[in-house]
């Protein structure tokens, strides 16, 4: 009795530790694999349209002649980089408008147009894209890019007359020579808020705003301080 316990005994010992076995080597086989894997892995592989959203949005039609001729006097008037800004301009005007469309389509006591569309006007109104009476959703619809444009830091920069140019006002951004209130801000196309409008100047370090002079006027300075004390020198030996 005692040896037949003992060899089944034996018996389910082996299997167990056969069973036992084929599971570590499965285990290591979906280590190696998930390690490979692991291994062969790049963010390159994530698709860019997971992380970035759309901003802007390319013309169906890429040669129309009006259309070329309207965007390149833009691009000139208001010293745009390429086509590209203007066409995100264009996207988000297009969003707003669409938003408001689609507000105007609901009863006037729904909760939906009320909230949402005082929300939509308060923004308008903290930009200055719509004047204080135009406090109505039929004022959103006939924004116009210009009215996004006139907005833009550049833009405010030029017609403060801290730039000679349009495009003086864009290299004096990106150099980081202009604040907005407490904060340096090197971004040509940043939104002004009709608040922030009156606190637009130079950067404190900035050599237009008192801050340490640029490259060449340090230059010109030691150039005038070594010619200074070489006239005094000729002097003290003439005596």
């Amino acid at each position: 009795m005692e040896d037949t316990f003992y060899r089944s005994f034996r018996t389910i010992s082996n299997r167990s530790v056969r069973d036992c076995n084929k599971v570590a080597d499965t285990c290591a086989t979906l280590v190696l694999q998930a390690s490979f894997c692991f291994d062969s892995f790049s963010f390159a592989d994530i698709p860019s349209n997971l992380s970035n959203g759309k901003t802007f949005k390319k013309p169906r039609r890429p040669y129309e002649k009006e259309r070329l001729d309207a965007e390149l006097k833009l691009v000139g008037e208001y010293g745009l980089r390429c086509k590209r800004e203007l066409w995100r301009v264009q996207y988000a005007l297009s969003r707003i408008r669409n938003a408001a469309r689609e507000l105007l389509t609901l009863d006037e006591k729904n909760p939906k147009r009320i909230f949402e569309g005082e929300a939509l006007l308060r923004r308008m109104f903290r930009y200055g894209l719509l004047e204080e009476g135009q406090n109505k959703l039929d004022y959103v619809l006939a924004l116009t890019v210009e009215n996004f444009l006139e907005r833009r830091l550049q833009t405010q920069v030029f017609k403060s007359g801290m730039a000679k140019s349009i495009h003086h006002a864009r290299v004096l951004i990106r150099q980081r020579h202009i604040r907005v209130g407490r904060q340096v801000v090197n971004i040509p196309s940043f939104m002004v808020r009709v608040d922030s409008a009156k606190h637009i100047d130079f950067s404190l370090t900035s050599p237009f705003g008192g801050g340490r002079p640029g490259r060449v006027k340090r230059k010109n300075q030691r150039a005038a301080a070594k010619k200074a004390a070489g006239g005094d020198g000729d002097e003290e030996d003439e005596e």
